[in-house]
């Protein structure tokens, strides 16, 4: 008996486990699957391919402006009175009861080369949406790169407030046995009855600071808000030298989606003005048509008549441009100033690309200095701390100083961790710029 017992609570727990919903499963997520999640889910990423996928659908139409179009018409009148006869053109006073039927076709043998320069500007838009779509990745890259290292900051200061309230709790309480013991006044107590509410205050900032920036990398991901998500330990941090400046923006010149479609920008202006110029040549067309009917006035039957009324024309047709109100002149002026305004809105680009570049790696050079002095101030600090304690026990030191050496030595510490991750930050910014895959 007790065997089926213990099988059937076997099989139960079995169930429950396989009935546990997806989202309930806690995952870890590292930087690279953060990122390669949101390169597949991101809202922006979609509407930048959904973009170049209007570019594309564009671009076939305009590569069918070469054939030929192809349409039919019918129709069916009945005429009283004098009139001419739709079929036979005849000049006849009677009742005519009609069906004509057709097929018409034209095909643009020249226009100026506007067509072909037509279909060249639609192969740049499409290489043009390419980089964009690439951009968008890109910022969205960005984007989770700094929240996650956000969110290793954020974590990494709860250790330091959970680390801290534990301390000022025992500090409170050999603070409370000296009391008891009429060694210390009223107010040592207190004071360390302050810090540790202090502490435990600061201790729920953090994590609520933690959260929202969960919360951020979240919505960045487009993941629902009750998924469960948490990301990996912060693994030690080791830095690579500043790379050149000038290396950093001449690579990011040649990598940079932004920067290779205002190039393009500039192309398809260019083409712009060539397909204005080609308003001032003629346009050569070929045309065709089909066609047949019937009429009552003849004597033949429908079907008869349909063979015997049996037409075919093949045509040219030539328009030359003398005057059209300056519309052409007009739009070649206007493209010439647009191919002005797209190399300087790229020269903009590059200005502000370089400044950003600039600004990044002013800011790694510094903050690994700081780096370096936060670490040595956090060592000593750390050592002032452990000899304030061991004075603490042995009655030598007062309970306020004790506070004041523990806070030097968390205020040490938040600057070290500040100083690490963004150096972090700004190492990796550079490494993008570089063309270089951003992992932790």
């Amino acid at each position: 008996m007790k065997k089926y017992i213990i099988l059937t609570i076997l099989f139960v727990v079995q169930f429950a486990q396989s009935q546990t919903p997806i989202d309930s499963v806690q995952k870890i997520w590292t930087l690279e699957a953060c990122i390669d999640y949101a390169l597949d889910n991101n809202i922006s990423v979609k509407q930048a391919e959904l973009s170049k996928n209007i570019t594309e659908a564009s671009y076939l139409a305009t590569k069918s402006l070469r054939l030929p179009n192809l349409s039919g018409n019918a129709s069916q009148n009945f005429t009283n009175g004098n009139s001419i006869d739709p079929i036979t053109s005849d000049f006849v006073s009677q009742q005519i009861n009609s069906t004509s039927l057709g097929l018409n076709s034209q095909l643009t043998l020249f226009q100026g080369n506007q067509i072909n320069n037509q279909i060249k500007q639609g192969k740049l838009l499409i290489d043009q949406y390419t980089l964009y779509e690439e951009e968008a990745k890109n910022n969205i890259t960005l984007s989770i790169t700094e929240s996650y290292i956000q969110l290793l900051y954020a974590k990494e200061n709860i250790l330091i407030a959970e680390n801290n309230l534990e301390v000022s709790q025992k500090e409170e309480e050999r603070a409370k046995a000296r009391l008891d013991a009429g060694s210390i006044a009223i107010k040592e107590y207190t004071d360390a009855q302050s810090q540790t509410a202090t502490n435990r205050y600061l201790l729920i900032n953090t994590k609520n600071d933690y959260a929202l920036q969960l919360l951020s990398l979240k919505q960045q991901l487009e993941l629902p808000p009750n998924t469960n998500f948490e990301i990996v330990d912060a693994d030690e941090i080791i830095l690579g030298n500043v790379p050149d400046l000038n290396e950093v923006y001449s690579e990011a010149l040649e990598n940079l989606p932004e920067i290779n479609a205002g190039k393009i920008n500039v192309s398809l202006s260019e083409k712009d003005l060539d397909i204005a110029k080609g308003g001032y040549l003629p346009t050569l067309s070929l045309t065709g048509s089909l066609g047949s009917g019937y009429t009552s006035t003849q004597d033949f039957n429908f079907t008869d008549q349909l063979d015997l009324n049996f037409n075919q024309r093949l045509g040219l047709s030539l328009n030359v441009p003398i005057f059209n109100r300056n519309k052409t002149k007009s739009e070649v002026q206007t493209a010439k100033i647009n191919i002005d305004m797209a190399k300087l809105e790229l020269a903009q680009e590059e200005k502000d690309l370089y400044r950003k570049i600039e600004t990044a790696w002013q800011n790694a050079i510094t903050t690994q200095s700081e780096m370096e002095a936060a670490d040595i101030a956090r060592n000593a600090a750390k050592e002032s701390f452990r000899l304030a304690q061991k004075q603490y026990e042995l009655g030598a030191l007062s309970t306020t100083d004790l506070i004041l050496s523990q806070n030097t030595y968390t205020n040490t510490e938040q600057n070290y961790i500040q100083a690490k991750y963004l150096s972090l930050l700004y190492d990796q910014l550079l490494q993008f710029y570089q063309g270089n895959d951003i992992k932790l």
